[in-house]
């Protein structure tokens, strides 16, 4: 290709874009867009406020902490247990509350202990309890028989409860403690039967009322009598209230009137007749906080028309930081000597001719506490000062087999008493306990007779197996002093005894049992010329139904 060809088509190529440039800047094009979009303003949230801090609190809190030991039993003073009107479970099985105890052991003893129950619990509950036990010693006489025979019930309304009670028993002893080889008795001249029936009813409310008071008005009766020699009838009406005033202050106020007759029969030279009443009233102001509790008030009582002002003052408090507890106290009360609370002491007792009341006021102070999750304790030691004590002495005027009551206008009781327990739930438990007794200033008694100045008791229980309980209870005390004719007085030995037993379980509702007492066959003497048995054993079975 020539070169002017080449030339000729670059100038046509420059020619065109020359004139399409100036046709673009003469007339501009558009382009339209069409859209279905439309912006909108969204809706305002809820406000939402947010809270602002609180302020804090600057100041230090006192807490106080009271965690008992974590045990499922606690020692306290022995009392009789009564149905409570608890929620019961509505699925109860009424026949495993009823039991019977049957055996027999050496010196010729049948024994027999039954319970039944009946009732739903929610409405009403009746117990029946009953036992017997007899022996026959070696010694001419050494006899005893015991027969018990009680019932309690409860009826419950949504907030009360009245409940009553209702028994009899009898016990047999015989006067054997004389000379069998100068003096020769019948069996019946020695007998000494005791038989009580008891009745008692009362009211009380079961739950916290909108007042804040809490009432048990009750009475009881009681008649006693010992064959051919004796009748005693009592009447017991008192009507205890509380009522709590606040946290920390409440008021209790308790009447009482105990009123007895007492009349002899076939009693030489002549018979005796009298009565017995004491009348009582007994405020009480209780302060109660976590850590300190006082008690106060004073309880004028009418002792036979004579009017005594005894001191009720007694409280607690805990030391802080300590595991244990202080307590103190001011208390008095009168002791009213019938001759069926006498004849509890001694069951060998003559009839009485008069009786006079003992009037006690103690002052003590003491601690106790916890060691631990089992390990419990307390220490008391204080004076106690008696006006008209009874001291137990034997008949130097006849053959000594009967006691009689030598009065003590006025004496004091230096006392000592200390008790431990250990408590691991339900699978063991040990206690202990010391009491000594330090009778002085006496008037008319050289000594304190028939007193125990040293005494002390100890229990076990142990189940040592989920079917298999062992058991032990040891009592050993020093011997008091006792008179004989002509104004000789010797002082007893002491004693030492140990009782042991066990329990299997064979099934849910039949296990066996053993007993065996007295086991280094001391035969002590409790009271001078009445020796108790050697060792004894019973062996029997116990069915739940």
């Amino acid at each position: 290709m020539s070169t002017k060809v080449i030339i000729t088509s670059i100038v046509c190529c420059l020619s065109g874009l020359v004139s399409f440039a100036q046709k673009d800047t003469a007339k501009k094009q558009t382009i339209d867009i069409t859209s279905s979009y439309k912006p909108v303003l969204r809706n305002a949230v809820k406000i939402n406020f947010s809270a602002t801090n609180l302020i804090a609190d600057t100041s230090k809190a006192a807490l106080t902490y009271n965690i008992p030991a974590q045990n499922l039993f606690y020692t306290y003073q022995p009392m009789s247990l009564k149905p409570l009107a608890l929620s019961v479970d509505t699925n109860l099985e009424l026949g495993s509350r009823n039991f019977l105890k049957a055996g027999f052991g050496n010196y010729s003893t049948p024994y027999v202990k039954a319970g039944f129950s009946f009732g739903d619990g929610k409405t009403s509950l009746v117990n029946v309890y009953a036992d017997y036990i007899s022996s026959k010693g070696k010694i001419q006489y050494q006899d005893y028989k015991k027969l018990n025979i009680k019932a309690s019930g409860s009826y419950f309304t949504e907030r009360n409860e009245l409940y009553g009670t209702a028994g009899v028993s009898q016990d047999d002893n015989y006067l054997y403690g004389y000379d069998h080889a100068t003096h020769n008795f019948s069996k019946s001249d020695l007998l000494q039967r005791f038989t009580t029936i008891h009745l008692k009813a009362g009211f009380r409310n079961k739950d916290a009322n909108e007042t804040g008071i809490n009432y048990d008005p009750n009475v009881a009766i009681n008649i006693f009598s010992s064959q051919d020699k004796l009748t005693e009838n009592s009447i017991i009406a008192e009507v205890p209230v509380e009522k709590t005033i606040n946290d920390i202050f409440s008021v209790k106020v308790a009447v009482k009137a105990d009123i007895t007759s007492y009349d002899t029969k076939h009693f030489i030279p002549n018979n005796y007749k009298f009565n017995n009443n004491v009348f009582s009233i007994a405020p009480e102001l209780v302060y109660a906080t976590p850590l300190l509790t006082i008690h106060g008030g004073l309880s004028p009582t009418w002792d036979n028309n004579k009017l005594n002002v005894l001191p009720n003052i007694y409280g607690e408090a805990q030391i802080e930081d300590k595991p244990f507890l202080v307590q103190a106290g001011l208390v008095g009360r009168i002791i009213k000597n019938t001759y069926q609370y006498l004849s509890t002491i001694n069951p060998y007792l003559a009839p009485i001719i008069s009786q006079q009341n003992t009037k006690e006021i103690e002052a003590y102070g003491g601690i106790k506490g916890s060691v631990g999750k089992h390990f419990n304790y307390s220490a008391k030691g204080g004076f106690i000062n008696y006006k008209n004590l009874p001291f137990f002495i034997n008949d130097t005027a006849t053959d000594l087999k009967s006691f009689k009551i030598s009065n003590e206008s006025q004496v004091t009781d230096v006392r000592i008493h200390g008790d431990m327990s250990y408590i691991n739930q339900d699978k063991f438990t040990i206690t202990g306990g010391l009491t000594f007794n330090g009778y002085t200033r006496m008037k008319d008694n050289n000594k304190a007779w028939g007193t125990v100045p040293v005494e002390i008791t100890g229990s076990m229980r142990w189940w040592a197996f989920k079917q298999v309980m062992l058991k032990a209870d040891f009592k050993s005390f020093t011997g008091g002093p006792y008179l004989l004719a002509n104004n000789v007085n010797k002082t007893l030995s002491g004693a030492a005894d140990l009782s042991a037993g066990i329990e299997v379980e064979i099934t849910k509702t039949i296990s066996a049992w053993f007993d065996a007492n007295n086991l280094f066959n001391n035969k002590y003497q409790r009271w001078h010329g009445y020796e108790v048995y050697g060792t004894n054993v019973l062996i029997g079975a116990l069915i739940k139904f």
